[in-house]
């Protein structure tokens, strides 16, 4: 990955701004910054502002890990667009899964225990999200948490992230799926995509040459993303060169 707030990032930016553009952001960890208690997250009113200047010049779409209403509450500005858990919610119908209902009686049956270890339950209808960032051992919890879904249920698979173990339905649509769905959608040419988790390196895998990914985080982290940016407030200065771009060019 390559610093975006560099001459050669800068120039990858305007360059992308040549054709159409969707401007597409995760939530937790991009926008808003990461907190103890996930019911705090807010986007910072500094990026609100500028993205509330953006929707009035380009598409954009916000694609969360969270579920759309939960999502919606947070964002401080209305996106053209809001996909919810993890690519699977906003974009197409998806059936009740077997599997999840499964784990919803193994919780009530069997989930104080994890409770009292730290671990929090998050049910977002489509997917399940075992938080363990307040537990006092994190290695335990997590320890933990992978031998309570001993045995997953087959129409499952889990996703990773940052103190959170996420469980979703196999056969879902994914982040990747749903930005190439909102290309279409928006009758856009090219993407600005920026991430900072597991979840997202599906956009950053299968991103096309003449999109533009961001990964929010440690340029030491290993992505697939093509460029980095430190922390979810140097989105500000990107924002405003995009802005300014944007309007100058009428």
């Amino acid at each position: 990955m390559q610093a975006l707030l560099t001459e050669t990032g800068l120039q990858a930016l305007f360059d992308l701004m040549r054709r159409r553009v969707l401007f597409a952001f995760d939530l937790d960890g991009t926008l808003a910054p990461i907190v103890d208690h996930p019911a705090d997250a807010r986007v910072p009113d500094a990026i609100a502002e500028r993205l509330r200047q953006l929707v009035m010049l380009a598409p954009v779409a916000v694609v969360t890990g969270r579920s759309v209403d939960d999502a919606r509450s947070r964002l401080g500005f209305r996106p053209h667009y809001l996909v919810g858990n993890h690519g699977a919610e906003g974009l197409w119908p998806l059936a009740d899964s077997d599997g999840l209902e499964r784990l919803r009686a193994r919780w009530l049956d069997g989930g104080a225990g994890l409770s009292d270890a730290g671990i929090v339950l998050e049910d977002k209808h489509f997917s399940l999200a075992l938080h363990y960032r307040q537990s006092p051992d994190p290695q335990q919890a997590l320890e933990a948490i992978r031998a309570w879904l001993h045995p997953l249920p087959p129409d499952l698979s889990t996703l990773g992230g940052k103190a959170v173990v996420n469980v979703v339905q196999r056969a879902a649509p994914d982040k990747a799926d749903a930005v190439f769905h909102l290309l279409g959608l928006s009758a856009c040419e090219r993407l600005l995509f920026a991430g900072d988790d597991v979840n997202d390196e599906s956009v950053f895998e299968r991103a096309r040459p003449d999109w533009l990914t961001v990964r929010i985080g440690s340029p030491a982290a290993a992505s697939r993303a093509m460029y980095c940016l430190e922390q979810p407030a140097a989105l500000e200065p990107v924002l405003d060169q995009v802005i300014r771009h944007l309007n100058s060019c009428g």
